[in-house]
């Protein structure tokens, strides 16, 4: 839910799509030239609505995938570079946030330096690797790594208790691989085989970009492929990982000593910075106990190989030119068939933003986020909120009781619009002009400082997830808030010169997205207080998995490359949440349009704009490539599936588009899933 949209345009004149003005000139909303209008909507709705767009937007050689959302990044991406150009340019003084944009943008970009540096600034930490003789040094190192930036083993990391949603709660979660999913490390098909076969081969390579000859490179190689194979192999697979209950163990940390007994814990939390830690969850048991057992049975020689590719792979995006090449070489061109690196300017922006986000936010909102526009969104959020109510109470499939439980739950959102209202403050953060990969690690002891001082003390439920200029939003059970950050705010998402089909159909889609996802599988099992705590009768909660099930299994049986089928139950919450986001938002249409119904523009009607609108946000082209690791990694369809895979369950969008039986897409009523 938290990796969708980008950027924004100024809303100064901005009039609320569910507020229609009857003197002001409206516009469909439509881009006609979007459209494909050889293709036949029954037959593939999204060629029809995206073709067009897919045709004006080919590829480049930086991209996996382009689409609606990356073109608005390209616009965010080039207003944060006017600021912080403006800044970068300029004397400032020493400690001030200016300072520290000056000095991070400035080291990234200075490809000199960083190409005269080469791997100096991690040559240290690779001898102090290297001079690990016993496990007890290795149980001091891996902490410091960790609080570093680092993921060696497993991660440790401080949010809500689950289980009681005021307070935060130290965490430990399943990682140490750096191809991310196990699916990986096990899976036999060609395709995956050779995947595995050139990470083998890029981790050589990478080794003696840092001075490895290539025997000993070899070596390491072996030793790191099999600790990431055995992390791999004890891991929950991405389907286990979506189950709270099963995703929550809460004992104590003298119970997890007995749990894990090759760590010291107390040691080990105390070097992270946790040493007042009297409880944890550790998440997915079965993958520490493994940690523990490799800690203690792998030969030291192994396990420092397996650090020292941990701190190069980590490190390798801030070194020289020639190791950034290789780390792209892998990640970009073979995992996801990019063909060139971005542009050198696009990779410092995004690392600033990333290293001081809520300081280059202050200034993006400042010059471009008016502050009305929070309240016009909140009235639209409102009617949504009104919209998923009258859905709630007409569902037949749910008991009186229930609902008013669901309800309570709905009026109890916490709704987050714009930008925060208090920001973070950056003075303890040190950034100088000594090298890009020193910064960024001082900035990562940072970061990680700063979560974990919430360890033990009440969940603040302000603060926010996302900078104000990610284009991006997020529904949070733990807190039961929706937060929909500036850079989401504008076309194609909202268009303040286009009528409330074209805005209910896009932003309003989006925000009942987000609401939805308070009730998807996964929202579903947390209380109005962002409790893991049941609120369904029996009864309901099963016919509830029926049909979530019944959605599951129609996504299983979608082929989206040749030979491979998309994971219904690894995208079910999202897909609940755009189905959901569907109805919810055409009830709302409905409704703010029932007393001046709206016309025909530019040859179609207002329903059909709404699903238009909605199409044309998954706008988008992707490589093949692309295709084969999103579905092994991402928990949303694919573009052109959250549209053709949704839209048939929508009984509207039959009646806008005059669907009929015997058109490829069609679904007889028995067939479609409606769950809210």
């Amino acid at each position: 839910m938290k990796k969708l949209f980008l950027s924004l345009i100024a809303l100064m004149l901005m009039t609320t799509a569910c507020n229609s003005n009857k003197d002001a000139a409206v516009t469909s909303g439509i881009d006609l030239t979007n459209l494909d209008t050889t293709a036949v909507p029954g037959v593939d709705f999204y060629q029809y609505a995206c073709g067009g767009w897919m045709k004006k937007n080919p590829l480049t050689g930086e991209y996996a995938r382009f689409g609606s959302f990356d073109k608005l990044a390209e616009n965010n991406r080039e207003q944060l570079k006017g600021l912080i150009e403006e800044i970068a340019s300029k004397p400032a003084e020493k400690g001030t946030v200016e300072q520290k944009i000056a000095d991070i943008y400035n080291l990234a970009m200075d490809s000199v330096k960083l190409n005269a540096d080469g791997y100096e600034p991690i040559k240290a930490d690779l001898q102090k690797i290297a001079e690990i003789k016993t496990v007890s040094d290795i149980l001091k190192l891996t902490p410091i790594l960790s609080v570093e930036g680092l993921d060696p083993y497993f991660a440790v990391y401080v949010a809500a208790d689950p289980m009681n949603s005021t307070m935060n709660l130290v965490q430990t979660y399943q990682s140490g691989i750096s191809l991310g999913q196990r699916d990986y490390y096990l899976e036999n098909d060609d395709h995956t085989k050779d995947i595995r076969e050139k990470y083998k081969t890029h981790i050589v390579k990478m080794f003696q970009l840092v001075g490895f000859t290539e025997e000993a490179a070899q070596k390491n190689m072996q030793a790191v492929m099999n600790i990431e194979t055995r992390l791999a192999k004890a891991a929950y697979d991405k389907v286990k990982l979506r189950d709270p209950h099963a995703n929550y163990n809460k004992m104590s940390v003298d119970d997890l000593q007995k749990l894990v007994p090759e760590i010291n814990w107390k040691e080990y939390l105390a070097a992270l910075g946790l040493k007042d830690t009297k409880e944890i969850s550790v998440s997915q048991k079965e993958s520490l106990v493994e940690v523990g057992k490799i800690i203690a049975t792998e030969p030291i020689a192994a396990q420092i190989a397996y650090l020292q590719w941990k701190l190069i792979d980590g490190a390798a995006s801030y070194l020289s030119d020639e190791i950034y090449a290789q780390n792209f070489d892998f990640f970009g061109k073979t995992l996801s068939g990019k063909k060139e690196q971005s542009p050198r300017w696009k990779r410092a922006v995004s690392n600033v933003d990333g290293v001081l986000g809520e300081a280059v936010g202050q200034m993006y909102v400042q010059k471009y986020f008016p502050a009305a526009a929070k309240e016009r969104m909140l009235k639209l959020v409102g009617n949504l909120q009104k919209s998923l109510a009258e859905r709630i109470n007409a569902l037949t499939w749910m008991g009186d009781s229930t609902k008013v439980k669901a309800n309570e739950k709905l009026s109890a959102f916490i709704v987050k619009i714009g930008y925060p209202d208090k920001w973070r403050d950056y003075s303890s953060l040190e950034i100088n002009k000594e090298s890009y990969y020193a910064n960024i690690r001082r900035a990562n002891q940072f970061e990680t400082a700063y979560r974990y001082a919430k360890a033990g003390k009440e969940v603040d439920k302000s603060e926010w997830q996302m900078t104000p200029q990610t284009v991006n939003a997020y529904y949070d059970p733990s807190t039961n808030e929706i937060c929909f950050p500036a850079g989401i705010l504008q076309y194609p998402f909202f268009d303040m010169n286009a009528d409330d089909a074209f805005n209910y159909g896009a932003i309003g889609v989006v925000i009942g997205h987000e609401m939805t996802h308070g009730f998807d599988d996964q929202g579903c099992q947390f209380d109005k207080e962002g409790n893991l705590k049941n609120w369904w009768t029996a009864d309901d909660k099963k016919h509830f998995d029926e049909r979530a099930a019944g959605l599951a299994n129609y996504f299983d049986l979608i082929e989206v490359a040749p030979g491979v089928k998309a994971n219904g139950k690894f995208t079910l919450g999202e897909n609940i949440a755009d189905q959901g986001g569907l109805h919810v938002s055409f009830q709302a249409f409905q409704n703010a349009t029932k007393n001046s119904p709206l016309g025909v523009i530019d040859g179609f009607t207002p329903e059909q704009r709404f699903f238009l609108s909605y199409a044309n946000v998954w706008a988008g082209n992707i490589r093949p490539e692309e295709i084969l690791q999103r579905t092994k990694s991402d928990p949303h369809s694919l573009g052109k599936w959250r549209v053709d895979g949704a839209l048939p369950h929508v009984d509207a969008w039959y009646t806008a588009f005059g669907i009929k039986e015997g058109d490829p897409m069609y679904l007889s009523a028995d067939k479609r899933v409606s769950i809210w």
